[in-house]
């Protein structure tokens, strides 16, 4: 449910007789390139060469479609003006532009009707008499950021144009160590026009709280054309579900409040079931007619953010809530858009992973509804950063008044989501001043600090708000006090003890790595194609190749540049699993039962563009290999081990379910890859939302050096497999290494695959006569649903195969596992 933007609208002369909409989008349009302000009046578009385009769109996305544009090209899309000329066909009514990027004039039949200096900011624009043509100029922004103004008290590495900081626009494709280059120029927002219907909402606010044992829905509706309603109602909805409340009318203002006894609640999904209630309107006319608006769904929940001290602890309908997820970044850099069901697959496989936050961060822009409604449906919290990052903002009055209509805006479209816990102020201005070395009393601009959290606290009471993604502690971004950027294992290249040692509270970003997908079609590692995307802080001596290599050398103790030379598909093997393994032990480490860490959110949930970036999830949308180690490390129910040096081996096992835990927990130990060295076992019960440690020792007769700390001989076992089971059913398994991570090939592991066709899909049963590592499933045109684990000596694992497209076929592929050098194969025959 949000204010200022109706879902949908279902107008109804008689039950099951829908009428037109009254809001017409506006598709097409043609685009044209000119020289910076060589042009200032739209009759004199005549020279310029166009090309056709769908809307909205932007400059690179319309020029991508025409096949002028690719990523290969060099275009300064910021040094041209660049013209739209958009077709109206004679409409005439309220002319919606929702978003143009970034300084803009419009024009209709040739008469200057509007500009605008925020890509960010909706306008509309009322047309009285039937209109032809709308024409629009976004001007160059290169000579506005080469105007001289006062420098900034900082500067910004990534950033090479710091002049950034007076334009709001959006800063990818404007930061050249890690977006691609192509700056968002255009209508990148939907265009619309409204033809004045007989009813219309045309703006409504919601609250949907809870009281005691009941679910409490107020709403404020603003009708068009109210008198000429005889009654309206609000109807919420859930299953066979259906409360009425009727509306009162106040000269247009329509007021109404209803009550829902013991209402499901909604939870992340890692935690519980993310119950929604769908919200509509009815409304009867004088003649008769009845009128439906639907306005959505929205939830009833508790979020609150305990901040005692140094603490950023997330608690949802009472329960404390480990939150894990990642930073968001576009399906589609180049025109900011994509259809619903991408958003909607894209936080479904947030899910998959067990994910159950996402932020969407400062450096990027607003994103739609359907991204906030899919967070909704799938029960995956939302942290919404406002659109600025790392620069020194201006504080003069027309820069805050133009900030604050923004924010407002913004703020409108995220009442009474279920799935928002936390609104940031910005991402890193605090962190960005300390390490500039600015002096403490500029690390809190009053922008972030009274201006924008007032505006929080009037549209958005009791949402937790943080001034910045780094906050908190002797300097903002200390990682043990509130939110920090964490990236000692990372980026500073830390060994993995420091997860512990840093005692991470909350991390609103960490563990950057490149992470290598799947793609045949890369180049290889020191290609300059492969170079120009390696992300990088700008001037920087390193980029997050290195970073990556450095944990392959610390894993696997091999050098990986000497590996790169001689064996360059071994060395991306290693490459392709280390980030994963770091990421999952860092992960167990924060999630084990006595941690004091509340949350981590990856920097990057994909890729901006093909190639080795952040994301554990590639450009196409296809999941790298890290994906799947955190899919393991990030279940709702989890195991893991960890090191606790002359203490010993520790079991972590967590349980967010709502329900009590009691499960079988089996550890057994493996020398040279085959031999069974011992077993032990044990009964356990973990509380619903909770977590245990259990002495591995514990669970065998006697003293075990199990962690190889003692080292009064070879270890013990060189594999440790743990599994949790209840009953028949695995309900997850992990596995230690005292020894480190094996780094050779052994030969052949017994590795065999067989393929059974379901109705559905394709399940391989997968098993190995020895230890077989990171098992490794390739089919072209399928995905599957578990890929890159570990497997014990005999030990079967069944995996789904599913289809990427309808034309994938019969699925083909083959079977390999890190340390073996024989493969299995597979193929199904129709």
């Amino acid at each position: 449910m949000a204010r200022g933007r109706v879902r949908g609208v279902s107008d109804h002369s008689s039950p099951g007789s829908p009428r037109q909409l009254s809001r017409i989008a506006i598709d097409r349009g043609s685009v044209a390139a000119a020289p910076a302000g060589s042009i200032g009046d739209p009759r004199d578009l005549g020279g310029l060469s166009w090309f056709e385009t769908s809307l909205p769109n932007t400059a690179a996305g319309a020029l991508r479609a025409a096949r002028a544009w690719s990523w290969e090209d060099q275009r300064a899309f910021d040094a041209e003006d660049w013209w739209w000329r958009v077709p109206l066909g004679g409409a005439h009514g309220v002319l919606g532009l929702d978003g143009i990027a970034t300084l803009w004039d419009a024009w209709i039949d040739g008469v200057h009707v509007a500009s605008g200096d925020n890509m960010f900011l909706a306008k509309q624009i009322v047309i009285e008499t039937p209109a032809q043509e709308l024409v629009i100029r976004c001007r160059a922004l290169e000579p506005e950021l080469a105007k001289k103004r006062p420098r900034p008290r900082w500067r910004v590495p990534m950033i090479e144009k710091q002049q950034l900081r007076w334009i709001r626009t959006t800063l990818l494709g404007r930061t050249p160590g890690w977006s691609p280059p192509c700056p968002a120029v255009g209508p990148w927002r939907p265009l619309w026009i409204e033809q004045s219907p007989r009813f219309v909402i045309e703006d409504f606010a919601g609250q949907a709280r809870l009281e005691g044992t009941s679910g409490v829905i107020e709403c404020v509706a603003t009708m068009r054309r109210y008198n000429e309603l005889t009654a309206a109602k609000l109807v919420v909805t859930r299953g066979d579900l259906r409360v009425t409340t009727p509306l009162e009318d106040n000269d247009g203002l329509w007021f109404g409040q209803a009550t829902i006894p013991k209402p499901a609640l909604w939870w992340p999904h890692t935690h519980g079931e993310p119950a929604r209630y769908r919200l509509a309107v009815e409304a009867t006319s004088r003649r008769g007619e009845t009128f439906v608006v639907d306005l959505g769904h929205t939830g009833f929940r508790t979020i609150v953010v305990d901040r005692d001290g140094d603490d950023f602890a997330v608690r949802v309908n009472g329960a404390a809530v480990f939150c894990r997820g990642a930073c968001w970044t576009p399906l589609d850099v180049v025109t900011l858009a994509a259809p619903a069901e991408s958003y909607r697959g894209a936080v479904a496989q947030m899910r998959d992973a067990g994910m159950n936050m996402l932020r969407v961060g400062g450096t990027i822009v607003y994103e739609d509804d359907a991204l906030y409604d899919a967070l909704d449906e799938h029960g995956v919290l939302l942290w919404q950063d406002l659109m600025f990052a790392n620069m020194d903002y201006p504080e003069d009055a027309g820069f805050i008044e133009r900030v604050v209509a923004e924010v407002d805006q913004e703020l409108a479209r995220l009442q009474a989501r279920p799935c928002l816990a936390v609104v940031c102020g910005n991402s890193e201005v605090e962190q960005q001043a300390a390490m500039s070395g600015a002096p403490p009393e500029r690390w809190s601009p009053p922008l972030f600090h009274e201006v924008i959290p007032a505006r929080v606290e009037a549209m958005l009471a009791g949402v937790a708000y943080v001034p910045s993604s780094t906050h908190g502690g002797a300097f903002p971004h200390q990682p043990s006090a509130g939110v920090s950027s964490y990236y000692g294992v990372g980026a500073y290249m830390r060994p993995l003890e420091d997860a512990r040692h840093s005692d991470v509270r909350f991390a609103s970003e960490c563990l950057a790595f490149a992470n290598i997908p799947n793609d045949p079609a890369l180049p290889r590692v020191h290609d300059p194609k492969w170079k120009a995307r390696s992300p990088r802080d700008l001037g920087a001596g390193w980029d997050f190749d290195d970073v990556r290599d450095h944990y392959v050398q610390r894993l696997y103790g091999i050098d990986p540049v000497a590996l790169r030379v001689s064996d360059h598909e071994r060395y991306l093997e290693l490459g392709r699993v280390a980030t994963g393994e770091v990421m999952a032990q860092t992960f167990a480490e924060w999630r084990r039962a006595r941690s004091r860490c509340r949350g981590a959110l990856l920097w990057f949930l994909r890729d901006l563009w093909p190639g080795a970036g952040w994301g554990v999830v590639d450009a196409h949308g296809a999941p790298k290999p890290a994906w799947y180690a955190l899919r393991r490390a990030l279940a709702p129910v989890a195991l893991a081990i960890t090191n606790e040096g002359n203490n010993g081996l520790a079991i972590q096992i967590v349980n967010d379910r709502p329900e009590p835990l009691a499960a079988r927990l089996d550890v057994t130990l493996w020398r040279s890859g085959l031999i069974r060295a011992g077993q032990g076992g044990a009964d356990v019960a973990v509380p619903a939302h909770g977590a245990i440690e259990l002495a591995a020792t514990s669970l065998f007769e006697g003293f075990l050096d199990l962690s190889f700390a003692y080292r009064f001989g070879p270890p013990i076992a060189d594999v440790i497999h743990a599994t949790l089971w209840s009953g028949d059913r695995l309900l997850g398994e992990t596995f230690a290494f005292p020894a480190g991570l094996p780094s050779r090939r052994e030969g052949d592991l017994g590795l065999a695959v067989s393929v059974k066709h379901t109705e559905l899909d394709h399940v391989l049963s997968i098993s190995a006569s020895r230890f077989a590592q990171h098992v490794a499933i390739e089919a072209a045109r399928f995905v599957a649903d578990d890929n890159y684990f570990h497997l014990a000596p005999g030990q079967i694992r069944t995996v789904r195969l599913r289809p990427s497209s309808e034309s994938a076929g019969a699925p083909r592929g083959i079977v390999t596992a890190l340390n073996g050098s024989v493969a299995a194969r597979f193929e199904v025959t129709k």
